[in-house]
């Protein structure tokens, strides 16, 4: 997959470094993971949540961070729309953002 806004993971784990591996790891998987649909997204990632519009989320963390990618399977892309505590999660349309 291509991951558009790396740079927002990135500025993310730098203020919240208990969360660095987790979203490196996931980073590197997703970069070289061929999902063609969110069942292949399931396989890899059972507690995934698969929204409308092509979105899933992401637990990092034991659940204490949420990641909000928009997929584009056909493509092979994959957009960073969200990354938050679970808290600031809650405040936000995980559904528009």
């Amino acid at each position: 997959m291509n991951i558009v806004a790396f740079r927002t993971l990135r500025v993310f784990y730098e203020k919240h470094e208990d969360c660095a591996a987790q979203l490196k790891t996931w980073y590197r998987k997703a970069v070289s993971a061929n999902w063609k649909s969110p069942q292949d997204i399931k396989t890899d990632y059972p507690s995934a949540s698969i929204l409308e519009d092509n979105r899933v989320v992401f637990n990092i963390k034991g659940n204490e961070y949420r990641l909000i990618v928009k997929f584009n399977y056909h493509y092979g892309w994959a957009w960073i729309r969200f990354i938050g505590t679970h808290a600031q999660y809650d405040k936000i349309d995980a559904k528009t953002i």
